[in-house]
This record gives structure tokens, C-alpha cells and sequence, in this order.
């Protein structure tokens, strides 16, 4: 079996002390903090890595027992941590990452001082209480449409994803990372994604976390991000004026200003 950093593909950069790890989302890979990570580099030892079946990883390494949950993504950060010897690290998730990086964080408890939280959703399905976006029937026509045709869907929900349709490269740039996964993992981790439910866990983050919301994401809406922010014991959110799910693309520069109010 490939070692841990062949595996994930991990690059390390930076001098600095304390590390910052970046967490990339569904159908997507560490290239997409390419504006984001290099900004820290002076301040911290920066850590990028693709989940297994996306980007520069070893596709001999995915398991579909152990990536049918995010607890299997979550002991891949927990390992990529130990193999570097973490401590006190910034964990930045984007997306389905947010709630990986807190579940890495109770595995492995001093391993991260800080989370980021980019546009983060515990449970995407709405439930009584609980407003996720989607209701139960919505998100089984989207994975099943998914299931149904890999190519059709990515070039469908990528741009409405990225929001933005005023600057249609950054769409093109989303479909052409998801149509580059394999069908059949970026199928399970799609149904693993859209269908966890994380908030029990949130309530057990033990260090502080930013959450960073779009200020109009259809994924993961603003009434999420206030779920977040008020369940994680220690959490406040920044509003990015940022619209879509993927600020690090399409506004890093207000990413950036915000992660350093908190880093």
C-alpha cells in the first residue's frame, strides 16, 4: 500500500512554526486553494493534500467500507497529521471538509488549536427544527441524476455551485474538476456528502472555529451558517460579500482578510 503522503498526494511549504492545513470539497482538489494557502506561507508551514479519489491521489488506496462515511476521510487527516507531527494546527476545511475537520479534531484531540469553516453544512437534508437547504426527495433526484450520468450532472450543478454567472471561467474551472473524479468514487462520496448528518458533533468541538459564509450560497445557506456558529461551543462567522460555494476561487482576497482576523 502507498505511504500516507503518496496516498493523499501531501505537499508541505512555509517556514512557519505552527502548521495550516487546507481541505479541499466534493469534486474538487488541493488546487483550488492555489490563491489562498500561498498568502500564509510566511506565517505558517502550510499543508496540502488531496482526499483519496480526487486530484493527485492514489486511486489504489480508496475502500468503499471505509470512505462510506466521513469518519474515513477524517482518520486520513488524523494520519497525514501524525505522520507530520501536528500540534496546535489551523485546520481550513471548504465544504463536506468543514465537518471532516471537526471530526479529525475529537479523534485526535491537540492536534488543531484552530478551524476554519468555508462554507460549511452539517446536514444538508432539512429535518424538524432544522432548515439544510434540501428536502429528502431534492437531494435523492440529485445523486441520483448523478448515479444516472456523471458528465451530464458536473456540467449542470458546477456553475450553480460556484454561483457567479457573471465570471463563467470560474463554472468551467468547477465542471472541469468534477467531470476529472472517477465516476464511481465521486458517486459514493456524493452520497456520503449529502446525506451525513454532523450535528451532534458540533457541540463536541473543543477549540475555537470561524465559520466564513457566502453571503448567497446554495448550498450552504446563511440559516447553515447560523447553525454553526451557534452550536460550535467557541464560533463566530464573517459574512463574505463573496456569493456562490467557493470563495477561495472566486474571492480569496476577502478569504484571506477574514482567516487573518482569527489565525
Amino acid at each position: 500500500m502507498p505511504g500516507i503522503a503518496e496516498r493523499n498526494n501531501v505537499h508541505v511549504r512555509g517556514t512557519g512554526e505552527t502548521a495550516m492545513m487546507f481541505a479541499h470539497g466534493f469534486g474538487c482538489d488541493q488546487n483550488m486553494w492555489r490563491f489562498v494557502a500561498p498568502a500564509f506561507e510566511e506565517q505558517f508551514r502550510t499543508v496540502l493534500f488531496d482526499h483519496v479519489g480526487a486530484g493527485g491521489s492514489d486511486p489504489r488506496a480508496y475502500d468503499k467500507n471505509k470512505y462510506s462515511s466521513l469518519a474515513g476521510y477524517a482518520d486520513d487527516v488524523v494520519e497525514i497529521g501524525r505522520e507530520l507531527d501536528l500540534t496546535d494546527a489551523v485546520f481550513v476545511g471548504h465544504s463536506v471538509s468543514s465537518m471532516i475537520g471537526v471530526l479529525a479534531a475529537e479523534r485526535a484531540p491537540g492536534m488543531f488549536g484552530k478551524l476554519v469553516l468555508v462554507g460549511p453544512s452539517p446536514r444538508y437534508i432539512d429535518d424538524e427544527g432544522y432548515r439544510g437547504g434540501f428536502t429528502p426527495e431534492q437531494i435523492e433526484e440529485l445523486l441520483q441524476f448523478l448515479d444516472s450520468n456523471h458528465m451530464g450532472w458536473s456540467t449542470q450543478m458546477a456553475p450553480v455551485i460556484m454561483g457567479n454567472p457573471d465570471r463563467p471561467e470560474l463554472g468551467q474551472e468547477l465542471t472541469n474538476s468534477f467531470c476529472r473524479t472517477d465516476p464511481e468514487i465521486a458517486k459514493a462520496f456524493a452520497r456520503v456528502t449529502f446525506t451525513s448528518d454532523n450535528r451532534s458533533d458540533l457541540t463536541r468541538l473543543a477549540v475555537p472555529a470561524l465559520v466564513l459564509q457566502c453571503s448567497d450560497d446554495i448550498i450552504a445557506g446563511k440559516e447553515v451558517g447560523d447553525f454553526v456558529s451557534r452550536t460550535i461551543p467557541d464560533c463566530r462567522m464573517i459574512v463574505l460579500n463573496a456569493t456562490g460555494h467557493c470563495p477561495n476561487l472566486s474571492a480569496p482576497e476577502e478569504v484571506i482578510s477574514a482567516m487573518r482576523t482569527f489565525v
